[in-house]
């Protein structure tokens, strides 16, 4: 058998497979243009860089950032860049929705009656915590009047709104949660609202300053921890669980993700076990003043 011409004989076993020698070779143009294509409509669903989405994509590959793509590389790329971008449509989709939903919070007593939808429906205390179709569901059935709108309630004279200084208290523990986890002061302001259950222009009770304070500064240390539990979450708290409030939040975390004191704990559910706390608190001292209030003068 004669060799090309113009190419060198060589001996049986020692010539580069074609196929190999192809798979080397740089990117090609439509290739490239392919996942360029790919992370133009990413970035514009993100906050991102088209370099940090190609740093991102080699890193995800094994792929040294100085290093070159190459042909061989593209099928993954292609499949990672076309999953990025399944997420960030999710994501501006779930943004949408939510934005929506914000919206018609502010209307009449639409707060209060989706609280209570959340809480009865899903054992979620905020928006936040709810999964994408959870969100689209609760948004559909307020479009609809589907929810039930409970009639605003006369608060008792003792529920006096924040006092100023205890406002700039929690807002320099939000500006520290924020510097800590990322997550935006609105966000995280927003969070306090829904917790607390108060309505659109209303403003926090006072009473409600203690278990905020230390809803704040627990998940500030806890957002430091790389492997929280169950027992540095009651060491975060500044004020400490009661017994009865450990055997309860134990009692939840295993009903609810069935994790155990030592089991690692992910960043929604610390979030959501603090939340607990929180509410178990308020409506236990709600349930102590209640008497109080029902005896005669």
């Amino acid at each position: 058998m004669h060799p090309i011409s113009g190419a060198p004989a060589q001996p049986p076993g020692e010539g580069r497979n074609p196929l190999s020698a192809a798979s080397e070779q740089p990117l090609s143009m439509q290739q490239r243009t392919v996942l360029e294509r790919l992370i133009t409509r990413l970035i514009s669903l993100t906050q991102q860089q088209s370099a940090e989405v190609w740093a991102g994509m080699k890193h995800d590959l094994g792929i040294k950032n100085d290093a070159p793509l190459l042909s061989r590389h593209f099928p993954a790329a292609e499949q990672n860049l076309t999953q990025r971008l399944g997420v960030a449509q999710q994501n501006h989709a779930n943004r949408q929705v939510l934005s929506q939903l914000t919206e018609l919070l502010g209307v009449g007593n639409n707060r209060q009656a989706v609280s209570d939808f959340i809480r009865q429906q899903y054992g979620q205390t905020a928006l936040s915590q709810l999964t994408p179709d959870q969100l689209k569901n609760v948004l559909t059935l307020l479009q609809q009047g589907q929810l039930s709108i409970p009639q605003p309630q006369q608060r008792p004279a003792t529920d006096r709104p924040l006092l100023p200084a205890e406002h700039n208290t929690l807002n320099q523990l939000v500006t520290k949660l924020a510097a800590a986890t990322g997550e935006s002061n609105k966000l995280i302001w927003q969070s306090m609202l829904e917790l607390s259950g108060v309505k659109s222009g209303e403003l926090i009770p006072a009473k409600q300053f203690t278990h905020l304070a230390t809803w704040l500064q627990a998940r500030q240390t806890l957002s430091l921890q790389h492997a929280p539990t169950l027992h540095t979450l009651q060491a975060a708290l500044k004020q400490p669980l009661e017994p009865d409030e450990l055997t309860a939040i134990k009692e939840y975390a295993q009903h609810t993700y069935q994790i155990q004191p030592q089991t690692v704990l992910t960043t929604a559910q610390v979030q959501d076990l603090l939340n607990h706390i929180f509410l178990r608190r308020v409506e236990r001292e709600a349930d102590e003043l209640e008497p109080l209030s029902i005896q005669p003068i």
